[in-house]
């Protein structure tokens, strides 16, 4: 029986979001698979998973973006826009390349939700992946036709986290 490529949400306003999709690429790497995860908006920054790959064959990452984007601006920055449509269509091709069982759009909600990318983009590609293809989508505020698209929807929310109490992020636990 052929397999049935699920498209599967992590969005929420709790920590965890990437963290859970790290978990699921885990899995699928220890089950032979291949997985790539392409990531939207974190750019230059330094996260533990980039060095998984070196541990991990069959696992790769891309991250894409320049960082942070400017969130209190009326109207996205053009940069920022240019750089989330060149995400977009490198998560595109990997996605239909055939290369890969497992495809981790990470930060594309939020992309969405700033303006950088189209809604109506997002939704192509689900529907345009090839059947045995997994693809997860997941920061903040996934759009309602998002959800309505994906087999599985999580949503994360906060009941306590240390920064509240004046602990500042931890080395392998944030970043």
């Amino acid at each position: 029986m052929a397999r049935k490529g699920l498209v599967i949400v992590h969005t929420g306003p709790g920590k965890g979001k990437t963290t859970a999709a790290l978990g699921l690429a885990l899995r699928a790497v220890g089950q032979g698979m291949r997985v790539a995860m392409v990531q939207f908006i974190k750019g230059s920054w330094k996260y533990g998973e980039l060095k998984a790959p070196e541990f991990l064959p069959g696992f790769e990452i891309q991250p894409m973006g320049r960082g942070f984007v400017n969130l209190g601006a009326p109207t996205p920055d053009p940069e920022d826009v240019a750089l989330a449509r060149q995400t977009l269509e490198a998560a595109r091709e990997k996605v239909l390349s055939g290369r890969y069982d497992l495809v981790i759009l990470d930060e594309i909600n939020y992309a969405v939700d700033y303006g950088l990318v189209p809604v109506e983009e997002v939704l192509r590609l689900i529907r345009d992946k090839p059947e045995p293809v997994h693809l997860v989508l997941t920061g903040r505020n996934a759009r309602p036709e998002v959800v309505e698209a994906a087999d599985l929807v999580t949503e994360m929310r906060e009941v306590k986290h240390p920064f509240r109490a004046g602990i500042k992020a931890q080395k392998g636990i944030e970043f």
